[in-house]
């Protein structure tokens, strides 16, 4: 937990509690006020905009990796369970949970939690709220599905803009702000997203997470990015956060993928031709060996030999699309 706490007062780290489809985001300004505590098994951290608790599991397992972007590339670590040990409420229909006596704030824990029913393993996505009309209406429409044809319960959420809570086994985020209108742009910082359409293909994670068969990610944390802000925003290439997150890879990637973008690193600092090694065909080793390349172009220098590689490796077709439900970094 030290390490973790650490990136939690770090406020160009961000967090996420969520699955493919359905996700709630938390992040800070540098110069946001913050309330910050350690207690018991877990660390918090509360703002005006949203809240994040992260606590102690016994089985977490952290697993760090990377996946190229459109214009560079992302890092996160994973915080995993395993899956006999991540399963949460699983509910599939809009469900009255009661107050919300774990919320981080005091105030909030009258405030009624509803379960969208959103049918996931390991995460309960729900919102909250105080206001009793609200709830009222929320509670007539309680044992259906929240997309089932001619519920407007989805409408009422979207009226009343409740917070949102995101829970997990291995902690929670609170969204406090509003929920844009369709068609809206999602606020910076603490936000969330619902998105019926990649749910509908039960996915715990990403296509483009290299993660072990068995082991669910129950939360994200995103370190600081050398070429973006927490926020997602651009900006000029900060080696001291390339080297960290470098050091949190070595410490929790995988091994078969460490392993091979040190034979790449070190065959294009050897003059070695792309032809002169044989490399793996499997999505993650080509992920990794794009990732390899485009951190060389972005530390070293451009050496014909580097563009050989690239040329082979990094061809713009190759490249995943970014995934919407993934942190900006």
């Amino acid at each position: 937990m030290v390490m973790l706490a650490a990136q939690l007062d770090d406020p160009q780290a961000g967090w996420s509690v969520g699955t493919f489809g359905a996700i709630a985001e938390f992040t800070r300004e540098p110069d946001e006020p913050v309330r910050m505590t350690q207690a018991g098994d877990g660390i918090t951290a509360v703002t005006d905009k949203g809240a994040i608790r992260i606590v102690a599991h016994a089985g977490l397992r952290l697993i760090a990796s990377e996946s190229p972007t459109t214009d560079s590339w992302m890092h996160r670590v994973a915080l995993c369970l395993p899956q006999h040990g991540c399963a949460m409420g699983g509910r599939t229909e809009l469900t009255e949970v009661g107050p919300d006596h774990d919320a981080l704030r005091s105030r909030d824990r009258n405030s009624v939690l509803f379960d969208l029913g959103l049918g996931v393993l390991h995460i309960d996505a729900c919102v909250r709220l105080d206001d009793e009309d609200t709830v009222r209406a929320l509670r007539s429409r309680v044992g259906k599905s929240l997309f089932a044809p001619g519920n407007d319960a989805m409408g009422i959420i979207l009226g009343a803009n409740p917070h949102r809570v995101f829970t997990s086994r291995i902690g929670r985020v609170e969204v406090f702000q509003p929920i844009p209108p369709p068609g809206g742009r999602s606020p910076d910082g603490p936000h969330t997203h619902v998105l019926p359409k990649l749910l509908a293909h039960g996915r715990t994670h990403a296509a483009t997470e290299p993660l072990p068969d068995g082991w669910i990610p129950c939360a994200h944390l995103y370190p600081a990015h050398p070429l973006r802000d927490q926020l997602g925003r651009k900006r000029e290439f900060r080696r001291e956060h390339h080297v960290a997150f470098q050091a949190l890879l070595a410490r929790f990637g995988l091994p078969e993928l460490l392993a091979l973008k040190r034979r790449v690193v070190e065959a294009v600092a050897a003059g070695q031709a792309p032809d002169a090694v044989v490399l793996p065909e499997d999505r993650f080793a080509r992920a990794t060996v794009r990732v390899a390349l485009r951190q060389l172009g972005a530390t070293e220098q451009l050496t014909p030999v580097l563009v050989e590689w690239l040329a082979v490796h990094d061809r713009l077709d190759l490249v995943d699309s970014e995934n919407p439900m993934e942190a900006p970094h």
